[in-house]
């Protein structure tokens, strides 16, 4: 058991790492990818991790609490665990506020605003939606009085739209939650032609220069 809970955490914690420094470079105008590909090419201990809207599955964003849990029981404190799990849990509120600065420069706000999310499920091409952090993407957009449409290929029930067709025309910005091949291989063309005006690619996953290209505002997570 301790050894699957620290391989886990690890990944939290590694994860932690680089979804602050995606919110550093950000802000420094620093396309993380381009870091990551840059430090990869280091032999020494440099492991790759990368930043997203947020940390889902049944244990990566559950495990640690067993550890912290338990710690706590015999009288030690994961400080170190306790923010890395901090960290990864604000990334889909960090999401929503990419789009909102957005739309800033459209002279919008988030209030009956019609938001597209695309994917349900916590990691790509699969159905499972265990702890995923679209569910708190969506939560946090309707709070905001958004009106929200989802689209999951592999998640039909959860969907409220039938494909990402229906998806694209009722929405005027996106946010890409999920990295399923359907999406990575859209036409982005279809992009422009239903008159999509700000793309939040909370995976990385997309061309943010085709994007750009097309005149819709892009943002990834760490990537402007």
């Amino acid at each position: 058991e301790a050894t699957k809970i620290m391989e886990n955490t690890f990944r939290d914690i590694n994860i932690a790492f680089v979804n602050e420094m995606a919110k550093s470079f950000d802000r420094a105008g620093i396309d993380i990818t381009e870091v990551i590909k840059g430090a990869s090419t280091k032999p020494f201990a440099f492991m790759a991790h990368y930043p997203g809207v947020g940390v889902g599955g049944h244990c990566i964003a559950v495990d640690p609490y067993y550890l912290i849990s338990k710690a706590k029981q015999i009288g030690f404190s994961h400080d170190f665990l306790i923010l890395a799990r901090k960290i990864n849990e604000s990334m889909p509120d960090y999401t929503v506020s990419l789009l909102e600065n957005e739309l800033k420069k459209l002279n919008k706000n988030l209030s009956g605003a019609k938001v597209g999310v695309l994917g349900l499920a916590y990691k790509p091409n699969v159905d499972d939606t265990r702890e995923s952090p679209s569910f708190e993407v969506i939560h946090i957009l309707n709070e905001k009085k958004a009106e929200v449409f989802v689209f999951d290929p592999h998640v039909k029930k959860g969907s409220n739209v039938d494909d990402i067709d229906e998806l694209l025309k009722k929405s005027d910005y996106i946010i890409l939650a999920t990295a399923h091949n359907e999406f990575k291989s859209m036409d982005l063309n279809k992009l422009k032609e239903n008159n999509i005006k700000i793309v939040i690619d909370g995976r990385n996953c997309l061309d943010k220069e085709n994007i750009k290209s097309l005149g819709i505002l892009y943002h990834g997570i760490g990537r402007a």
